[in-house]
């Protein structure tokens, strides 16, 4: 039974991190549908890899220490002060690996472009590459909640 609750208890905490969403280029929120954009088209001139750090908003860390209480409280079988101190301590490394989870699940690896507007400016724009551009191609930048950068149709 204790084995059994454990194991269930890290498999929560697993799955837990699944759930974290993809920020990529085409990931869009609820309240971004009907919002305005202003559109300006470019050239991509260069790009470059960049890394995206993680903010941690603590759900990985309560739900970590959460999942770490439960498991640990059954270490101590029938001894009650037994079962606080292992709920102490699961909650403790449950809530530093569900902080660790939330961070990898939000950090990864991005693009830095450089774009020249067709105005004139030159801009940066750290987006996700799932669509492959390449230096010359010729891109449309969407500024709304956020700056994102598309193919553009062929002769715009």
């Amino acid at each position: 039974m204790r084995f059994t609750s454990l194991l269930l208890a890290l498999c929560v905490a697993a799955g837990l991190s699944g759930c974290a969403p993809a920020n990529t280029n085409t990931t869009y929120t609820a309240a971004d549908i009907g919002r305005t954009a202003q559109i300006s088209y470019g050239v991509i001139v260069s790009m470059r890899e960049v890394r995206v750090q993680g903010q941690s908003t603590g759900v990985g860390t309560v739900g970590g220490a959460a999942a770490g209480a439960v498991a640990g409280s059954y270490i101590g079988g029938r001894d009650p002060r037994a079962n606080v101190i292992g709920a102490i301590g699961g909650a403790l490394i449950g809530g530093l690996a569900g902080t660790a989870v939330e961070n990898s699940a939000s950090s990864g690896v991005a693009v830095e472009f450089i774009i020249r507007e067709d105005a004139g400016h030159t801009i940066s724009v750290v987006q996700t590459n799932e669509e492959q551009f390449r230096p010359g191609e010729r891109v449309v930048l969407t500024r709304g909640a956020r700056t994102r950068i598309a193919r553009a149709a062929p002769g715009v």
